[in-house]
């Protein structure tokens, strides 16, 4: 059972992304090939399927968290490529596993770049998935959320530096 929650980019967001992206640009439709299956989308975070219905756009998470939150992240505000479905009859939409974490695979590095109430880098780590993918995503995201400034990690490829997906700081039940 994964003790924290992974978020999709949110459906208002995901709307608006498949008409412009946050980088201004028009959405782009396309059939993916080879070369982008396996990749992560990030509408339904489960990978890219050959010959879907895809866009690569540009997403800026952290300044549509600001958004939402009234934080002002200034600086760190960036925006990245990301993989989505170009309709929702396209996507399954995000189902969570209570027993694993999207994008999981033992072996791949993550960075997981935390962030604090105003939307400032609040440190970071680097996880190479363990074999108990569980296990280490679990510890890694209760050493994060160890610091009471974290609200937000943002997980993260290594290689491409970019987003998998948000895990927002759980609240007191």
């Amino acid at each position: 059972m994964t003790r924290y929650t992974a978020l999709p980019i949110d459906a208002v967001a995901l709307e608006e992304l498949r008409t412009t992206d946050d980088a201004g640009r028009p959405c782009v439709p396309y059939t993916a090939t080879t070369a982008e299956a396996g990749s992560p989308l990030r509408c339904c975070l489960k990978p890219v399927e050959e010959c879907e219905r895809i866009a690569l756009v540009s997403y800026a998470p952290l300044r549509r968290w600001a958004a939402e939150t009234g934080a002002r992240p200034g600086a760190y505000d960036e925006q990245g490529p990301v993989f989505i479905h170009v309709t929702d009859e396209d996507c399954p939409g995000y189902t969570p596993d209570p027993g694993r974490y999207p994008f999981d695979r033992p072996g791949a590095r993550r960075t997981l770049r935390r962030y604090d109430a105003r939307g400032h880098i609040a440190g970071g780590a680097l996880l190479e998935i363990p074999q108990n993918a569980t296990a280490g995503f679990d510890a890694a995201l209760d050493e994060a959320f160890a610091d009471p400034a974290v609200v937000l990690v943002h997980v993260r490829a290594l290689e491409y530096g970019c987003l998998h997906y948000a895990v927002r700081r759980p609240t007191a039940p």
